[in-house]
C-alpha cells in the first residue's frame, strides 16, 4: 500500500471518527412549552425573515425622511471636440484703431474682418465639474409620505408580532402533539408487554395440552394488532418530532427532550380557560394591524389632497472648467428657487379623491368586520376549549374504566375463565377508549394553544 492511499485512509478515518464524536456529543436541548417558544422566536427562519423586513422598513422610513433633506451631487463630465468653432471680430473692436471722422464703408469693414486673427470659441477637450446642492422647502406629498413610511414601519411590526404569535401557536401544538403521541406509546407498549406474558403462557400451556391452538392464534392476532398500532405511534412521534425541530429552526440531528407534562400542561389550560376569560379587541395583533390598513386608507386621501398644495425648492449649482476658451460664457454659480403650483387637471384630482375616500369606507367597514369576526372567533375557540374538556373528563374516565375490565379479562383469560371472544371485544374497547382519550387531549391543547394566541398570553 503506498504512503499516498495511506494519508487518505487515515483522513477519512480520522474524519468518520471526529464526526461521530461531535455527534455524540451534542447539547442535549431540554425544553418546555414556553421555552420551545422562546427559543423558535429566536431560530425559526420565518421569524428571522420578517425580523428582516421591519429592518427594512426602519430604512424605509430613513429613505423618506432623506428626501427632504439637504441633497448633494457631484457630476463630472468630458467633451472632446472635433472641430472647435471659430470667428473672427474685426480689428475696429479696438476703438484705438478706428479712423478720425471717417465713415467706413463696407469694404473697409469686411477687408478690417478678413485680415484679423479668428477667435477660438472653446477647446478641442475639456473636462467639467459640476457641484449641485439641492433642498426641498415644501412639499404637501412628502409630508404625507413620510407619514405613510411610519405606517408601513408600524405595519411591519405588527407583521412581526403576529408571525412570533402563530410561530408560538405551531410550537405549541407540535410540542404537545409529541408528548401525547408518546404518552400514547407508552401505554401500548405496557399493553404489548401484558399480552406478550399471556402469549407465552398459552404457548406452554398449548404445548401441554391444557388449550386448544385456536386459543394462541387468536391471542397472537391480538398481539400483531398493538404491535401494528405502536409501530404506526412510534413512526408518527419520529416525523411529529422531526416538525418539531423544523419549527425550532435546529438540525434534525439535535437530541431535544420536552420537560413539561401532559397532566401539569391540561391543569394550567383549565386554571386559565374554564373560568371565563375577557377578551379585549385592542390587544389583538390581527385588529391592530386591520387598523393600520385604515390609517393607510386615510393617508391615502391625504397624499391626493395634498396635490393641490404647491411644491417649493431651491438649489445652488457651481461649475469648474478643467480649460477655458477665450471667449467663455459660462457662470460658475447659480442660485435658484422652484416653485410649482398644479392648476387644472380637467377633473383628474378630483377622481382620484373620490376613489380614496371610498377606499377609506371600505377599510373602515373591513376594520368593523374584522373586530366583529375576532370576537367570534375568541367566543368559539373557548366554546370548543370547554367542548374539549368535557370530552377529555369524559373519555379519562372511560379508558380508565375499559382498562381495568381489559387488565381483569386478562388474568381471567389466563385462568380459564374467559373465552377468546371476550378478551378480543375488551381489548378493541381499550384501544379505542385509548384512542378517544388521546384525541380529545390533544383537541384539548390545541384549544388552549388557539386561546393563548388569541388572547397574547405571553408564557
Amino acid at each position: 500500500m503506498s504512503l499516498m492511499r495511506k494519508c487518505i485512509l487515515t483522513f477519512i478515518f480520522l474524519g468518520l471518527i471526529t464526526e461521530g464524536f461531535s455527534q455524540d456529543n451534542k447539547e442535549l436541548l431540554k425544553l418546555s412549552v414556553s421555552e420551545a417558544q422562546t427559543y423558535a422566536l429566536q431560530n425559526n427562519r420565518s421569524v428571522q425573515s420578517a425580523k428582516i423586513d421591519t429592518k427594512i422598513a426602519n430604512k424605509k422610513v430613513w429613505e423618506t425622511t432623506a428626501m427632504g433633506l439637504p441633497q448633494l451631487s457631484l457630476a463630472t463630465n468630458y467633451q472632446h471636440q472635433f472641430e472647435v468653432p471659430k470667428i473672427s471680430f474685426g480689428k475696429y473692436l479696438d476703438a484705438g484703431s478706428l479712423p478720425d471722422e471717417v465713415a467706413l464703408t463696407r469694404n473697409d469693414i469686411l477687408t478690417a474682418f478678413k485680415d484679423s486673427p479668428l477667435v477660438a470659441l472653446g477647446v478641442p477637450d475639456n473636462i467639467t465639474i459640476d457641484l449641485t446642492v439641492s433642498q426641498l422647502i415644501f412639499s404637501g406629498e412628502y409630508i404625507v409620505g413620510l407619514q405613510a413610511s411610519r405606517v408601513f414601519k408600524e405595519i411591519s411590526e405588527k407583521s412581526l408580532v403576529k408571525t412570533e404569535a402563530v410561530t408560538k401557536e405551531s410550537v405549541a401544538g407540535t410540542y404537545y402533539l409529541v408528548l401525547v403521541l408518546g404518552e400514547n406509546v407508552r401505554v401500548l407498549s405496557e399493553s404489548l408487554k401484558a399480552i406478550d406474558k399471556t402469549y407465552n403462557d398459552l404457548v406452554k400451556m398449548n404445548q401441554q395440552g391444557f388449550n386448544e391452538e385456536t386459543d394462541v392464534d387468536q391471542m397472537k392476532i391480538n398481539r400483531s394488532n398493538i404491535q401494528t398500532l405502536l409501530t404506526s405511534l412510534t413512526a408518527q412521534r419520529e416525523i411529529s418530532m422531526k416538525l418539531f425541530k423544523y419549527q425550532l429552526g435546529v438540525d434534525f440531528s439535535q437530541p431535544v427532550v420536552l420537560t413539561d407534562t401532559l397532566p401539569g400542561i391540561i391543569d394550567q389550560g383549565i386554571v386559565q380557560y374554564l373560568s371565563s376569560p375577557e377578551f379585549n379587541l385592542d390587544n389583538s395583533i390581527d385588529f391592530q394591524m386591520v387598523s393600520n390598513m385604515e390609517k393607510v386608507s386615510e393617508l391615502s386621501l391625504k397624499r391626493e389632497q395634498s396635490k393641490y398644495l404647491p411644491t417649493l425648492s431651491a438649489f445652488y449649482r457651481h461649475q469648474e472648467q478643467a480649460k477655458k476658451a477665450s471667449f467663455n460664457f459660462a457662470v460658475k454659480d447659480i442660485l435658484g428657487v422652484t416653485f410649482s403650483l398644479p392648476i387644472a387637471t380637467s377633473g383628474m384630482r378630483n377622481s382620484k379623491i373620490s376613489q380614496a375616500k371610498f377606499e377609506l369606507e371600505k377599510s373602515r367597514l373591513n376594520k368593523e368586520n374584522a373586530g366583529q369576526g375576532l370576537t367570534m372567533e375568541f367566543e368559539t375557540a373557548l366554546s370548543s376549549y370547554q367542548t374539549a374538556y368535557s370530552n377529555f373528563s369524559t373519555n379519562k374516565e372511560s379508558v380508565t374504566l375499559s382498562k381495568k375490565v381489559y387488565e381483569k379479562t386478562i388474568i381471567k383469560y389466563r385462568e380459564g375463565v374467559s373465552s377468546n371472544f371476550e378478551l378480543t371485544q375488551n381489548q378493541n374497547q381499550f384501544l379505542t377508549a385509548e384512542s378517544n382519550y388521546y384525541n380529545s387531549v390533544l383537541s384539548l391543547l390545541n384549544a388552549k394553544a388557539k386561546l393563548d394566541r388569541i388572547l397574547n398570553i405571553s408564557k
